[in-house]
This record gives structure tokens, sequence and C-alpha cells, in this order.
């Protein structure tokens, strides 16, 4: 039997496979086959790749992205991290996957009295896409929450959530006791875990340990730890000069169910429990992105 090379095939044919592939598919089958490369090109092919509420998205971003020329194009603009919302978001589609993710700037949060200076100031920081980021001044009540809906997500996808921060020179009191971290889709608590924001930087740390050890031990026995405490979470580095710690994970199913898509998954991070003072902790945000 005479076998059929790929340029007998109709075109049509050719980009209804290339569509059922991933972005990433057909860029490696195009750099290997010449064949392919005027059908990779079509926008039929890369429309499929689009998240379906790709033109609401075009509508929230700046007018930078009003120009573009193919479907391609768009989908490599999509996975630039743009800002949208007024800049108080960053949206992101992953060049692999096409799967989406967000990050929700501080001005996007719930911040207990983020809007008194006594206890929290608003400032530029280096290294932020966004125009502010919230610098913790002091409080002893520390409590942030972040906010999506949930069909503003790829589905069938987990996604995981972190806080983006840094630690200013003058922090004190966030090493003291575990912050709780949760995550809930509508009503239901899918993720609840601790976390430390400060890992141990030596003989200072050594000292303090020492000398609140014992009211240390009480006041972290008040804290929920969940069902990970055997694992607590501790910071990381991200690529980008800041530092990120998980909030927790979930999974959203697939779309069409009316009742799943209209929650919202609430993403927090407190210590209310402790009642001392904390400073120094600078907020960028919240970034929700999927676990691949």
């Amino acid at each position: 039997m005479k076998m059929m090379s790929l340029n007998e095939l109709p075109e049509d044919c050719v980009s209804t496979i290339l569509s059922l592939s991933s972005p990433w598919d057909v860029c490696r089958s195009t750099a290997v086959c010449s064949e392919l490369r005027s059908v990779a090109q079509l926008d039929c092919v890369w429309e499929s790749f689009l998240p379906s509420d790709y033109h609401e998205i075009v509508s929230r971003a700046g007018p930078e992205l009003l120009k573009w020329d193919s479907k391609k194009e768009l989908f490599f603009l999509l996975c630039n991290s743009l800002l949208i919302d007024g800049g108080n978001k960053i949206f992101n589609l992953d060049k692999i996957t096409g799967l989406k993710s967000y990050v929700l700037s501080a001005r996007d949060l719930s911040i207990a009295w983020a809007d008194d200076p006594i206890y929290w100031a608003w400032k530029h920081t280096p290294q932020s896409r966004f125009k502010e980021s919230a610098e913790l001044r002091t409080t002893s009540w520390l409590d942030i929450q972040g906010y999506l809906k949930l069909n503003m997500l790829s589905p069938n996808t987990t996604y995981g959530a972190y806080l983006i921060f840094k630690v200013s020179k003058r922090a004190y009191g966030l090493e003291i006791m575990p912050m709780e971290v949760s995550i809930e889709v509508g009503s239901d608590v899918v993720s609840h875990n601790t976390v430390y924001l400060r890992q141990d930087e030596g003989k200072k740390h050594q000292m303090q340990w020492l000398i609140y050890y014992n009211r240390t031990e009480i006041l972290a026995s008040r804290v929920n730890h969940g069902s990970e405490d055997s694992n607590l979470k501790l910071p990381g580095a991200r690529g980008d000069g800041w530092m990120e710690i998980e909030l927790g994970h979930f999974f959203y199913g697939e779309s069409g169910d009316s009742c799943r898509d209209g929650k919202v998954v609430k993403m927090s991070m407190k210590e209310i429990k402790g009642h001392h003072l904390m400073g120094g902790l600078i907020v960028e945000g919240i970034e929700i992105r999927p676990l691949l």
C-alpha cells in the first residue's frame, strides 16, 4: 500500500490535526517538517489554543494589545504577562500548554487596615510590574485575602496560589508565629496549611528562639496547622527578584457547569492569634498558576 505524504493531505485535515495538539507541539513540528509551516500559521489552528474569552481579555488590556495581525501573534502577546483591569492584574498564557494564569496586585487584594497609614504604606517597589506594593509598618492582626472567579481559569486544571512578597531589612515579628493559609472554592475549604515567611538566619534567630521559645510554643499551639503540618511550607526565591510562599492548591473541573463556574476562589493568609507586633512585610500580590 502506498503511504500518503503530508503534502497530499487536505489543508483543513492537517490544520485540524494541529489544532488538537498543543502550542508546543505545533512549534516543534514546524521546526522539523517544512510541509507543516504554512498550515501552522493559519488562524484556525491558533484560535483553538486561545481561551474562549480572549475577546474579553483583550478588552481589559491596555492599548498595546489592540493591534495584532494573526491569531498566532495574539497568542504570543497573551503569553507576555499583560497588565489588565487598569493595571491591577497580570494575565498570562503558558506558551507550552496555553493554560491561563493571573497575578492579583496588592491593590486587588483585601488586606486588613490597608488604607490606614498607621499600619500599611503604599509605594512603588523596584522590580514590580504594578504601580504600588503594600508595605506593612506594624500590626498585630495580619489578614490578606484574594478572590478570583473560578470561570476565569482553564478547566480540567490543578492550580496553585502563591503570595508574592519581600521582607525588608527592618522586618520584625514575622517569624514568631506560623501563618495560616487556606484555599476555599465556594463554601468548601479545599486546602489548609501553615507557612513561615522567614527562614532561619543564623545566630540572630537562634538568640530570639532562646528568648521567646516558651511564648512561641504557647502561641503556636493556638494555630490550626491543617492536614499537612508534617511538611511546613517555607518561602522560595522567584526569578523576578521576589519571594513566594504557597497558599494552597485546588482543581477546576469541567467548564459549563453553571453552579461550579459561578463559584469564587478565596485565597488567604493570616496571623490573628499571636497578638504580637509584626512589620516589614512587602506584598506584591497573589499569583494563581497551573501546576504542570
